[in-house]
């Protein structure tokens, strides 16, 4: 094997996998509103209720264990140990291999028991259908962190991207033939799980053909390593718990669906629901998950990118450039998750109508909007967190959030429920960023955001609401013609793109970023054109 060189191939292969990481989301939110149009709020309630559990496995198998070998592997190459780098490999495959059995058997034979525990004995079938996906988890984490110790990110990301798209490909296509067949939503929502599968194989067979490809001989050799008692428990015992870290910090939105499964149908039961209504209403208020999805990738992709900087200058000990890099990935988090949330928030009704043929349950999820702002801090603070080292604090912290939601939907949803269901979720979330930017803040001793960059955000927020709630009332003629899903989609596509050039124009021209810091962003240097000309004059200079 030659020696991998990794001097400024970093940032660009962060890149890369920043690139495809938002793809597979966008990918992920935007199946789930042809597939709830195909099975309908029930459909949707099933699938979403055992969806966290895939969740948690997708997470493992791409931010958790590829992330903590990678990061292992690396260190032996850099140190031209080829033997320490096989090592790695070898051990991180027998206990990988031992997590991915062990998660499967223990999903699949608690698949009753998770069942009772969310008041829906039918949904057994696709727990266990998903549980046969943590098979998968060993092949795929150890290749994608093969890859990525060697800084090569394209394999990973080829997978990742490839993944979802056959996963994405199979759930629509057996949602749509079991539903002409006239199939229960129980089997389809099982049906579903096994386009997990299939994408999962399809990652499986794209590694092993890079694989293959560029490095035939190392296979052979692998499995021949002597596995050295003292390292290899070093080895495990790093694998186990940053790579659970890490995966959990990329868990936030799927532990506040996971506290959702468990009690909130149950509770909307309890509350005097009948059974079949409170299936239908756990559906629509899942309809929040793909909005709030898309709105967190829009907002987590800028400041995200920022990232690999932030890591690069604290290896480079350049704490001036790192807390400017940090202010600035908060403030780009800020600027874009308040636009996400508002602008949403301002026409959620044509939008919910748009993606899901009606407006149920708008109010509530005007709530769950703000879950996009809060969202987007939490993700920018956690991945700054472990940039500067700290990986098990923000775990710990989400985990927290997990248990603090679970608890205030027993006492909101009685009260008020769906509606309860949401406020508890933002609740739980803000004592989540509270907890981390308390941590940034004693670790940095500075300021994150300054009070003067968020004037311009309320302004340009504001302004955007006032002008796009005045530009439904204009065009609300459109629905006389009778097509209410067109109108709606007309009102939902233009208001988007008409309220966001409002809010850019605004912020922007508040002179709230530099030109070079634009150009760090992803589609930046088109922003500048959005700057003050005197203020461009003066960046260049």
């Amino acid at each position: 094997m030659e020696r991998v060189d990794r001097s400024g191939e970093f940032i660009r292969g962060a890149l890369v996998l920043t690139a495809a990481a938002v793809i597979t989301k966008i990918l992920s939110a935007v199946y789930r509103v042809p597939f709830q149009n195909i099975v309908g709020d029930v459909g949707f309630y099933i699938y979403q209720q055992v969806y966290p559990f895939y969740g948690i496995v997708l997470a493992l198998a791409t931010y958790g264990f590829p992330v903590v070998i990678s990061k292992l592997y690396a260190e032996q190459i850099s140190l031209n140990k080829w033997h320490g780098a096989r090592h790695v490999l070898a051990v991180s495959s027998i206990i990988l291999l031992f997590v991915s059995i062990g998660g499967f058997s223990l999903l699949y034979g608690s698949a009753n028991f998770l069942a009772e525990r969310m008041k829906d004995p039918y949904l057994a079938d696709p727990i266990r259908t998903v549980s046969f996906v943590f098979l998968l988890l060993a092949p795929i984490s150890i290749l994608r962190g093969y890859f990525q110790g060697r800084n090569d990110m394209v394999p990973t990301a080829i997978s990742q991207i490839g993944e979802q798209l056959i996963r994405v490909l199979t759930i629509l296509l057996l949602a749509i033939l079991l539903v002409r067949q006239n199939e229960s939503l129980y089997s389809i929502g099982s049906s579903a799980f096994l386009g997990s599968l299939a994408g999962g194989l399809m990652a499986i067979v794209l590694l092993n053909i890079f694989f293959v490809k560029r490095n035939a001989n190392l296979k052979k050799t692998l499995w021949k390593e002597r596995l050295e008692l003292t390292s290899s428990v070093k080895i495990a015992k790093e694998l186990i718990v940053q790579g659970f870290a890490i995966c959990v910090s990329s868990l936030l939105l799927v532990f506040i669906q996971l506290a959702d499964s468990f009690n909130l149908y149950s509770l909307l039961v309890s509350s005097g629901f009948g059974i079949e209504e409170a299936k239908q209403l756990k559906g629509i208020y899942d309809r929040g998950q793909p909005i709030i999805q898309l709105g967190t990738v829009v907002a987590t992709s800028l400041s995200l990118s920022l990232v690999p900087l932030i890591t690069k200058a604290k290896l480079e000990s350049d704490r001036k450039l790192l807390q400017e890099k940090i202010q600035l990935a908060f403030r780009v988090a800020i600027f874009a998750g308040a636009g996400a949330m508002v602008g949403l928030i301002a026409i959620i009704k044509p939008t919910n109508t748009m993606l899901f043929e009606n407006a149920a349950g708008s109010n509530v999820l005007q709530i769950l909007s703000i879950l996009i702002f809060l969202s987007s801090i939490i993700m920018t603070a956690s991945a700054v967190l472990q940039g500067l080292g700290f990986t098990l604090y923000p775990a710990f912290v989400i985990l927290g959030g997990f248990i603090i939601k679970y608890c205030l939907n027993i006492l909101f949803i009685p009260l008020a429920g769906l509606s309860g269901a949401a406020i508890a979720s933002c609740i739980a979330l803000l004592l989540v960023v509270i907890a981390l930017l308390i941590k940034l803040k004693f670790q940095l001793h500075i300021k994150i955001v300054q009070l003067e960059f968020i004037t311009p955000i309320l302004k340009g927020a504001v302004c955007m609401y006032i002008v796009l709630k005045g530009y439904l009332l204009l065009t609300d003629f459109f629905y006389g013609v009778g097509y209410e899903r067109m109108a709606s989609s007309f009102q939902a596509i233009s208001a988007v793109f008409f309220g966001g050039f409002i809010y850019l124009i605004v912020v922007l021209r508040s002179q709230v970023f530099t030109e070079e810091e634009l150009y760090m962003l992803p589609l930046g240097s088109k922003l500048l054109r959005l700057l003050p000309k005197n203020k461009a004059r003066m960046t260049k200079k």
